[in-house]
């Protein structure tokens, strides 16, 4: 069985605007069915490059295939196979919510039925409530049931839960696995870490509209320079014959009295030197615990941590 043709494709994109490059010779690949998260600090050109792939920007340099077919000019053959969820929500500020989505609806060929998809996000009780009063977190909501409403084949999520309460949180995500299972594509971009590495696939981090890292979730916290081992145990014992016996670039420390860390790669041969070294010291290794780096860890190391205007 031949493997679909991914859902975007993305080779050497460049966009300028002025002297300012804003995406510089990116590349990304999202497969068809399947979640990709991009990520990056503010400024480093993750809309510029989502909205170039809606069709809403012309690239300056690069190939952009959407669906098989280049973006640019928008065709409507193409509008017509794909779902967007724009910063902002893109409503009118005096429509009601039922009538917004009535109307996005209208246009769609086979939409979902629409008090069915009110319901799911919990959006009946304001059904009737103009755009511009709703609650960030239902405008929110609101512009997701526009994005999938049409029943698309990819759709495109910026920030799609911005605003959000925990539990609408959460019935986005279920929205947006679903959707998945549906075999619909999603490119979302999102600052939660957390977000993306609870649905997606993929993980793009872009930095001055570069690919600096790129895999599963699990790849990268996986790659990611240390792990921690941390356990309890009788305060003060030496641990230079720990570190002698530990594979070279690997630290051991008592953080507090009795408590130690280990910081490096932790694999079970490790592990045993540990508790072999704990039990030369007439000590039992107690409330072991291994941790690993997470998406935000390795996020911050690739991009810094200095907050960005």
């Amino acid at each position: 069985m031949s493997t679909p043709p991914p859902a975007v494709a993305v080779r050497g994109l460049v966009k300028r605007y002025g002297r300012t490059t804003a995406v510089d010779g990116l590349d990304l690949e999202l497969a068809a069915g399947s979640v990709l998260a991009l990520l990056g600090p503010n400024g480093a050109g993750k809309t510029t490059t989502v909205e170039i792939c809606e069709g809403f920007l012309a690239a300056d340099a690069g190939d952009v295939r959407v669906l098989g077919v280049d973006p640019a000019g928008a065709p409507d053959a193409l509008r017509a196979r794909i779902g967007v969820m724009p910063q902002g929500g893109g409503a009118y500020p005096g429509v009601r919510a039922a009538e917004m989505l009535r109307l996005v609806a209208a246009c769609s060929a086979r939409p979902l039925d629409v008090g069915w998809l009110l319901s799911v996000l919990g959006l009946e009780s304001c059904a009737r409530t103009p755009y511009k009063r709703l609650s960030g977190g239902q405008q929110q909501r609101l512009a997701l049931a526009c994005a999938v409403v049409g029943r698309p084949e990819l759709v495109f999520l910026d920030e799609p839960t911005a605003g959000m309460d925990p539990q609408g949180r959460h019935l986005v995500w279920e929205l947006i696995d679903a959707l998945r299972r549906d075999g619909v594509a999603v490119l979302l971009t999102t600052h939660l870490m957390e977000e993306a590495e609870s649905l997606a696939d993929d993980v793009v981090i872009v930095d001055h509209g570069t690919v600096v890292a790129h895999g599963s979730p699990a790849a990268l916290t996986a790659t990611a320079q240390q792990q921690e081992l941390r356990f309890r145990a009788r305060p003060g014992m030496d641990l230079d014959d720990l570190t002698a016996a530990l594979p070279a670039g690997y630290g051991a420390a008592e953080s507090v009295a009795g408590r130690y860390v280990v910081r490096g790669r932790i694999d079970p041969s490790v592990l045993s030197t540990i508790t072999n070294w704990c039990a030369g010291q007439g000590a039992l290794a107690d409330d072991v615990q291994v941790t690993r780096r997470s998406l935000e860890d390795v996020f911050l190391e690739l991009t810094g941590r200095e907050l960005r205007s």
